[in-house]
């Protein structure tokens, strides 16, 4: 009988041992055998589902489908689904639908000359371009991670991002708590500058052009500025980042201390207006030579009439917008502010899209997409609606081992993720989590392509509108371009840059 115990306990010490020392589960090494169980239940998970709990497309705000493609595709595992779909279709409202051409286009062979196995798919425009900035240049990827700061996320899971970043191509979004050397991994940077001015910031907490030229120094990697003015999580609110995550890194990052929580305003006191602002994005650009951006969650559209009234005159301007989905993202929020504030996306940007559309400057602008649209078919018709990248956070998150906890603002997030608690960062281990994140992405670019093609376009942004519909209940339709009161041709490129990109095809591997 003792015989039998030693055995058993010798044979847990050898699975505590395993589990803290490998590096590919980050679950089994903050939680060495009790993080088994987690494995195993989700082994039956869709038994029990089936039975017991929920199905495949009830939870939120990542389904159990979605969740599951993006592990599968993180992993190179087979991400394919058997017999039929399981969504409910007849009864499902506005429920998506892709209308696949008659004759779509071959797909490359990887004996083929052409074939990329990295699945590039070059953006349809220049950033900084129409502004003539020095610095300007044509992003070799539509898809790019948003921003999620340093402190809000662990040093681990950013080394994964830049990581994963610099394997598959792409840009990778700082967020606003400036650049750490976490993000100096080889990815390429958009370095964000949020109300506080974090790397950018005086003594007073006031913006510092001098700071900021300093910060963007420390790193070629910078590719362009992005001013935060919301986000989807929590608009009108400025962020927290309470003091218990405050390192001393975090501190010498960001300019702050670890005295109190580090309060980000909902506003900027750089700038009062669109006038103002205007003049501050201008002298950014002017001193860095770097495109500049904005970034904002949809609400009072005043805003987006202002900006666009003053840029028609095309003497200023910002030389992108990328709109945030008011659905929340990966920062904590009152709960009233993620449910109720801010344009759902498919509302707002559509709603911005065509205020500078209507004045002609839609060309004139780099469109940039965030919210939920991590996903092939997402993807696709946020370029239709006339986005030319798409911005993911939560969905790269998911990529690098976030299992969807909700756990994110209380600092104890299992997977080391958005945690600084030492012994749970220690098991995500960047390398391993970056090939991952690397996988996804160019299985998002490898699927983004086959929809593309199976429509019989070369490109996601030669895709019109008229290529979707929307179900209404048992089987009523409506067509997008009612739902969302576009123009023809709005959302396509002009002919002029469909060449320009159809020349960008041609010349390298573009599988």
């Amino acid at each position: 009988m003792h015989f039998f115990w030693w055995t058993l306990l010798s044979l847990l010490l050898l699975v505590v041992v395993y589990d803290v020392v490998q590096r590919k589960h980050a679950i089994l090494r903050n939680f060495p055998i009790i993080g088994h169980f987690r494995y195993i239940l989700e082994s039956i998970g869709p038994e029990l589902r089936q039975y017991i709990v929920t199905d495949n497309d009830e939870e939120r705000p990542f389904t159990r489908d979605q969740r599951s493609w993006v592990y599968a595709s993180a992993k190179e595992q087979n991400n394919y689904a058997g017999f039929g779909t399981d969504n409910r279709i007849e009864d499902i409202e506005g429920y998506l639908i892709i209308k696949q051409s008659a004759f779509p286009l071959p797909e490359p062979h990887k004996d083929d000359p052409e074939y990329d196995p990295l699945h590039r798919i070059p953006c349809g425009k220049v950033l900084g371009g129409p502004r003539g900035r020095k610095l300007a240049f044509r992003p070799e990827s539509v898809l790019a991670i948003s921003a999620m700061s340093y402190g809000s996320l662990s040093s681990a899971a950013i080394q994964a991002l830049n990581r994963g970043v610099h394997i598959a191509g792409g840009l990778h979004n700082t967020g606003e708590g400036g650049i750490s050397d976490h993000h100096r991994q080889g990815g390429d940077l958009i370095y964000q500058v949020g109300t506080g001015y974090f790397g950018a910031r005086d003594a007073h907490g006031n913006f510092s052009m001098e700071r900021l030229l300093e910060t963007v120094a420390t790193t070629d990697r910078v590719r362009g500025i992005e001013i935060k003015l919301s986000q989807g999580a929590k608009p009108g609110r400025g962020g927290v980042l309470p003091k218990e995550k405050i390192t001393p890194e975090i501190q010498r990052i960001r300019g702050i201390t670890d005295e109190k929580d580090c309060i980000s305003p909902p506003g900027h006191s750089a700038f009062r207006d669109v006038d103002s602002m205007l003049d501050f994005v201008e002298s950014i650009a002017d001193a860095t030579g770097l495109p500049v951006g904005i970034k904002s969650a949809v609400g009072d559209l005043g805003f987006w009439e202002d900006l666009a009234t003053a840029m028609e005159s095309r003497q200023r301007g910002v030389d992108w917008i990328a709109i945030d989905g008011g659905e929340g993202g990966t920062g904590a929020a009152p709960l009233v502010f993620s449910d109720h504030v801010a344009l759902p996306w498919r509302v707002g940007f559509p709603r911005v899209y065509r205020t500078f559309a209507e004045r002609g400057l839609h060309e004139d602008v780099m469109w940039l997409g965030a919210g939920r649209l991590g996903f092939p078919q997402d993807a696709l018709l946020a370029m239709a609606l006339g986005a030319d990248m798409i911005y993911m956070a939560r969905e790269a998150m998911l990529a690098i081992g976030c299992i969807q906890a909700q756990r994110c603002h209380t600092g104890h997030c299992p997977t080391g993720v958005a945690t600084q608690n030492k012994w749970l960062v220690r098991g995500l281990d960047p390398t391993h989590k970056a090939a991952r994140l690397a996988n996804y992405l160019i299985t998002l670019r490898k699927e983004l392509m086959w929809l593309a093609r199976a429509t019989g376009e070369a490109h996601p942004a030669f895709v019109g509108l008229d290529r979707f519909e929307f179900l209404r209940g048992r089987y009523g339709s409506t067509g997008p371009m009612e739902v969302f009161g576009y123009q023809p041709g709005w959302g396509l490129p002009t002919e002029q840059r469909r060449r320009e990109i159809e020349a960008v095809l041609a010349e390298k591997p573009h599988g």
